[in-house]
């Protein structure tokens, strides 16, 4: 098999020879510039600048050669930039205030402050001198205990929208490079597009909205109508010309789970985002019959899973078994020829930072062994590889992986 029949039949739910692998396919799946070099030093490749295609997270885009000594198995296209060929004209070198040597897309965004830090506007989020990662103040998500629940405000949300349409233009530098990828690239590619904008934690933020659900139902539903409406029409304009170059469409990002608990009930979930999510993925389907559709949801979603299958999504992801009091193995009888687990590979908050190299290994050939039963199964970690984890835990864990026996039917 090649990378992207292996990848498709374990979506399938089909055999495949080894377990497919992913690194960097979206930005939960990928690894923190601050540790990309030494992995690069590691694999014995030669040194090059990390470049860093999501700013919050300071994420790397890996390399061709990366995913090639790890044995993975997907490329990204989100929308114009790619991994599965150069494209030096879209990155210019910065230093993020000498702390990295790196490559970003936009040079602008960016300033030094006096301590060290650098700021990034918008969202004027800062990362500071010993920090990896960008925050707002209350990550964005600010409780008020006064007044009102605050709503969104459509008019404006209408007027966003409009702004999100795609010109003809860019439609067309989007097919270009989707075509070249998938002439470049025999690996499996996954699309980080359009996506409706639907979420738990969107709009007033993680403290406000699931609340706004409650007391307001009508107008979240009045809300996500619209959101939908706007992602059909985009669909139905674009989607079946790239549906032939991609394989994967990471659709959406909805965290519902905490370290413990969902965030708000199944029954917000089956009544304000389920319909609107089964007409989402229904009409990718219908356009793009032989693209899967991804969904990212972190945390302690087990309880949901039911209802997550049932909206449609074809994968699921990050698979954060280590949350919410259930087994990987429990999990994987809830996802068991219903949905595709992508991720779960390894405990990322424990055992990768804290565990010894050995420790790593025995954990991903205890949970690879589990979640590929009956295939249906793409490894990569419990979310991303951050800047502290040595080099050899990153390519042990890959190593453990690609040495399970192959998934039989």
């Amino acid at each position: 098999m090649n990378s992207r029949e292996r990848v498709l039949a374990a979506l399938n739910f089909e055999a495949f020879d080894r377990t497919p692998r992913d690194l960097g396919g979206m930005p939960s799946t990928g690894i923190s510039c601050f540790a990309y070099p030494a992995l690069v030093q590691a694999l014995g490749l030669p040194p090059r600048r990390p470049r860093v295609y999501d700013t919050g997270q300071m994420l790397a885009l890996p390399d061709t050669d990366v995913l090639d000594a790890l044995g993975c198995d997907v490329v990204t296209l989100q929308p114009d930039v790619t991994n599965a060929f150069p494209q030096p004209e879209l990155w210019h070198p910065y230093h993020f205030n000498n702390r990295l040597d790196a490559e970003v897309l936009d040079l602008s965004p960016f300033s030094a402050l006096p301590d060290g830090s650098v700021r990034q506007t918008p969202p004027g989020s800062v990362m500071p001198p010993h920090a990896y990662v960008f925050d707002v103040e209350h990550a964005g998500h600010a409780l008020v205990l006064s007044g009102d629940i605050p709503r969104p405000d459509l008019d404006e949300i209408r007027a966003s929208l409009k702004k999100r349409r795609w010109s003809r233009e860019r439609k067309k530098q989007l097919l270009e490079t989707a075509k070249r990828v998938r002439d470049t690239s025999d690996r499996a590619v996954l699309f980080n597009g359009l996506q409706p904008g639907m979420g738990i934690t969107n709009f007033t933020g993680l403290a406000l909205f699931p609340m706004l659900c409650l007391t307001e139902p009508e107008f979240v539903e009045e809300l996500h109508g619209m959101l939908l409406a706007f992602t059909l029409e985009a669909l139905e304009d674009w989607l079946p010309e790239l549906g032939h170059c991609i394989d994967i469409y990471m659709c959406s990002a909805d965290d519902w789970g905490t370290q413990s608990a969902l965030i708000a009930s199944p029954q917000i979930y089956r009544t304000l985002f389920k319909p609107f999510y089964k007409k989402m993925n229904d009409a990718i389907h219908q356009l793009a019959p032989g693209v899967k559709t991804f969904l990212h949801s972190c945390g302690a979603i087990y309880d949901l899973m039911d209802d997550i299958a049932e909206s449609g999504f074809d994968i699921l992801n990050p698979v954060q078994w280590t949350a919410g009091g259930h087994s990987v193995q429990e999990w994987k009888d809830k996802a068991r020829h219903r949905i595709a687990l992508w991720g779960g590979g390894v405990n990322t908050q424990h055992t990768l930072p804290r565990g010894t190299v050995q420790e790593v290994e025995e954990e991903v050939r205890r949970t690879v062994s589990c979640l590929q039963e009956d295939s249906g199964y793409v490894f990569c970690a419990i979310h991303n590889i951050l800047a502290e984890i040595d080099p050899e835990k990153i390519i042990a864990m890959y190593r453990a992986a690609g040495d399970m026996a192959p998934t039989r039917q």
